[in-house]
């Protein structure tokens, strides 16, 4: 048994935490505050209480409102000259799992170089090294879905190329999470369905990974089990309270995961959708492929035990078998409204699976490599094939 357990970042967790973050060091004196190219964080009161607790503690800021759903090269490099330009000396993530991994390409990008491409190191990547530290971050997460305030990845989609690929490095780990369900509360059901389903599969892939470890079945069985018992309920009552709670210690807990372990080729599968597809949510896109996916593991018997243990967290009782995972889950999506997913609707058609393929298989090996058994491009060409609506 052997893992290496790094998450360095304080985490404020609880229903109204971020009204703390007035009386918490920061860690700089001027910031650059990255929020989505939307409204939400104003409606929410979130951003006047962030600018309530820089202006408390002293700390000036220059607003960067540009972040769309899947965050982009080009966005990336403006906010990191925007940084530089302005010396900003930390970032503040205000915002879901694009603003968060978007702030953490632009904290590493500003004080190393003009673009953030030359640094990642897959597919086109240039791979050159980080020779200074990134900017501190701050993040503050709206939404119950990444993870990314508790990992040091970021997801940036390269247009030119379209690639979308994770890029890991320990500096954007994030010095201060909050992790505050109280901002949840507003989501419409369709987007809190979308990225509770990624914790979800940030969860459950990482339990069958061949990088699973003690550590991170414990967290992973934890996320998996709290998903099964609050998604639902979240997404058809986004009132609940109780449940929003829930679904934002699901999520943190599944962005420790991906430390510990790692996503597996289903997540580089919708990375290649999504660079396609930008209007595609990433955790729809997940949900279309994840009963193909999945099936094509447990007909191969590829870890028989796991898909068991996942189906008792998911609430299977009795003589539990491993396709009983596969009955939970798929009732879970339709007990979320979203059971018609179509890649159709997106553009996407059948012609495109063997490019999609090689894209996912290129751009991001790195998770292909995670598999317990190796998937072919015949492999995912079938899975492509049979999530296809």
């Amino acid at each position: 048994m052997q893992f290496e357990f790094f998450v360095p970042s304080r985490i404020m967790f609880g229903n109204g935490a971020l009204d703390e973050l007035k009386d918490r060091a920061l860690p700089g004196k001027k910031a650059l505050l990255v929020t989505s190219c939307g409204s939400s964080a104003k409606r929410s009161g979130a951003l006047d209480k962030v600018l309530a607790a820089l202006e408390k503690q002293g700390c000036t800021y220059v607003l960067f409102n540009k972040i769309g759903a899947n965050p982009d090269l080009p966005t990336v490099n403006e906010g990191a000259r925007l940084a530089e330009k302005e010396e900003c000396d930390f970032v503040i993530a205000l915002g879901g799992g694009s603003v968060m991994d978007a702030s953490k390409a632009i904290a590493l990008t500003a004080p190393n170089g003009k673009n953030y491409w030359d640094f990642v190191t897959a597919g086109t990547g240039g791979g050159k090294p980080i020779k200074n530290k990134p900017l501190p971050l701050v993040a503050i997460t709206t939404t119950a879905g990444t993870g990314s305030e508790a990992d040091a990845t970021a997801v940036v989609t390269n247009p030119e190329t379209l690639e979308k690929i994770g890029f890991v490095h320990s500096g954007m780990f994030p010095v201060l999470s909050v992790v505050d369900s109280s901002l949840t509360l507003g989501i419409p059901a369709k987007l809190t369905a979308y990225q509770g389903f990624d914790a979800l599969f940030h969860a459950t892939e990482c339990y069958v990974a061949n990088k699973a470890n003690k550590m991170s079945e414990m967290l992973s069985l934890t996320s998996i089990s709290y998903c099964a018992k609050y998604l639902a309920r979240a997404v058809n009552c986004g009132g609940d309270e109780e449940a929003r709670d829930g679904m934002s210690f699901a999520n943190t807990i599944s962005g420790m995961v991906m430390t510990l372990s790692g996503c597996t080729s289903k997540h580089g599968m919708e990375h290649a959708m999504s660079a396609k597809c930008p209007s595609l949510a990433h955790g729809a896109g997940l949900i279309m492929l994840a009963p193909a996916y999945y099936e094509h593991m447990i007909e191969r018997h590829v870890c028989d035990d796991r898909f068991i243990a996942m189906a008792r967290a998911m609430g299977a009782e009795g003589d539990v078998q491993p396709c009983d995972f596969l009955t939970k889950l798929c009732a879970l999506i339709k007990e979320c409204g979203a059971d018609n997913l179509k890649m159709s609707d997106y553009g996407i058609r059948p012609e495109d699976f063997p490019s999609l393929a090689e894209n996912a298989m290129s751009s991001m090996k790195r998770v292909f490599l995670n598999d317990r058994i190796p998937l072919t491009k015949e492999d995912v060409i079938a899975i492509y094939s049979k999530s296809y609506k």
